[in-house]
């Protein structure tokens, strides 16, 4: 056994301050834990690098900046439908682990295209958008071998835990990030998520997981048989009206957010002047807000329910945007920026426990890919315009304007999404539904191997 495996298999070894249930104790659970843990530090060197890199070294402009973002949500409006049929047919661990792996070389072009005299804005908008179509299949993988690896009636404590290992990397990663970013430069940062990517998917291989994929076994041809797969799995979603709320009421947030994400590095880059070591220090508050709602999130989703748990996410960050719109150009307007980005973690992790866990628990097993990428797809689709209009009013209107209207809408959807009864009475994770009363219109859907 290699040094890395040796790591996973001993990282958070069950201990008396462990209880007997705890998820932590599966040695399978345990090495994702640890993987996301590792692939989170090097996200943090990313999150910063990159937009610093387009905003200081390559002066983009705001709008600019918003076509960096919606690049990396154009893939998962163009491939999360039939990504989702090819994943209910295939292992997922292993998409995932060569998921991690592609994103390690792209990260690692950028400072080679610096190195070399190539960098443009450009190179970065190609950067984007493999990372999105990344996210969009291998991020979809992810989520499924969750359901593998985890019983669902534990959906929402296993991603409380997996925002308490991202929450980890956001404390001391950014501080790490914006350090790493004054003493070598933007580009040769992410150099550094190049390697921890690149461990992350040396641990996350060889997790054990037996599942047996599905493939149709109807009488038409393959091309036939896509179609009607994709069609069953669009359909499922569309008739289920938990899971129509709930892209309805994400996909309005995810426009909020990305109105917001945009302008936010040059809001304090250039209306409250921090360096990007500043930039890094305040995003360390980012978190100490994800530690707070992943240790109370799963708390609160069984004092609150799941519903309204979402909601009250939705609310928490909205507020947080109106604050930073309203920021002073002082001291004071540091900590503000500081305060926002606690406000969004917290507000992000109360709403991605809740959603993710409710689309899982209500989905049968076979249609678990299917689902997954028909939701992302839907709550991204908002999320483009959503960037490319905070980056318009950036420009046109200022900065604050961006982040003024992100957290008025988010506030607006909010109270909209208390008032359905679909989520405000949702106190406990539903029953998956019968896969039979979805399946009978899909071709013959049956478990059968696939050969490989």
């Amino acid at each position: 056994m290699n040094w890395l495996s040796k790591i996973a298999r001993r990282a958070l070894p069950p201990r008396p301050w462990l209880s007997a249930t705890d998820l932590l104790r599966d040695a399978a659970y345990r090495r994702l834990w640890t993987s996301i843990l590792i692939s989170s530090f090097g996200g943090q060197v990313t999150m910063l690098a990159l937009p610093l890199t387009a905003a200081i070294l390559l002066q983009a402009t705001p709008t600019q900046m918003g076509l960096l973002t919606a690049m990396e949500i154009v893939p998962f409006v163009l491939f999360s439908l039939p990504t989702g049929v090819w994943l209910d047919r295939v292992k997922k661990l292993p998409v995932y682990v060569v998921g991690e792996l592609t994103i390690g070389v792209a990260v690692a072009s950028v400072p080679l295209a610096w190195w070399a005299g190539w960098l443009t804005i450009q190179w970065l908008y190609v950067c984007g958008l493999v990372i999105g179509t990344v996210y969009t299949v291998a991020g979809s993988a992810a989520q499924i071998v969750l359901t593998q690896v985890v019983a669902r009636d534990r959906l929402v404590e296993a991603h409380a835990k997996n925002a308490l290992a991202s929450s980890g990397a956001e404390v001391a990663g950014p501080g790490l990030a914006g350090a790493l970013i004054k003493i070598v430069g933007a580009p040769l940062a992410l150099l550094a998520d190049a390697v921890m990517v690149t461990v992350s998917a040396a641990i996350l291989r060889g997790i054990p997981i037996h599942e047996q994929p599905w493939r149709p076994r109807g009488a038409g041809s393959p091309m036939a048989q896509f179609w009607a797969d994709l069609k069953a799995g669009v359909r499922f979603v569309a008739r289920h009206r938990l899971l129509v709320s709930l892209a309805l009421v994400v996909g309005g947030w995810q426009a909020c957010h990305n109105a917001a994400i945009v302008v936010q590095i040059l809001f304090a880059t250039r209306t409250l002047g921090l360096s990007e070591q500043a930039v890094g220090l305040s995003y360390t508050a980012m978190g100490l807000g994800t530690i707070m709602a992943s240790v109370y999130g799963n708390r609160i989703s069984q004092r609150l329910g799941p519903g309204p748990s979402l909601v009250l996410g939705i609310a928490i960050c909205g507020a947080g945007w109106v604050l930073l719109s309203l920021a002073p150009e002082n001291a004071w307007g540091v900590a503000a920026f500081a305060c926002t980005l606690m406000m969004f973690s917290t507000g992000a992790v109360l709403i991605f426990i809740n959603f993710l866990a409710l689309r899982q628990a209500v989905t049968p097993a076979p249609l678990l890919g299917r689902m997954t990428s028909t939701m992302r797809w839907l709550i991204l689709i908002p999320a483009g315009p959503g960037a490319l209009l905070g980056g318009w009013l950036g420009e046109h209107s200022g900065l604050r304007t961006s982040l003024a209207v992100a957290g008025c809408g988010a506030l607006l959807l909010a109270l909209a999404a208390s008032r359905l009864d679909v989520i405000r009475n949702l106190k406990h994770l539903p029953q998956p539904e019968h896969e039979n009363d979805w399946l009978g219109a899909e071709a013959l859907v049956g478990p059968r191997p696939v050969v490989t």
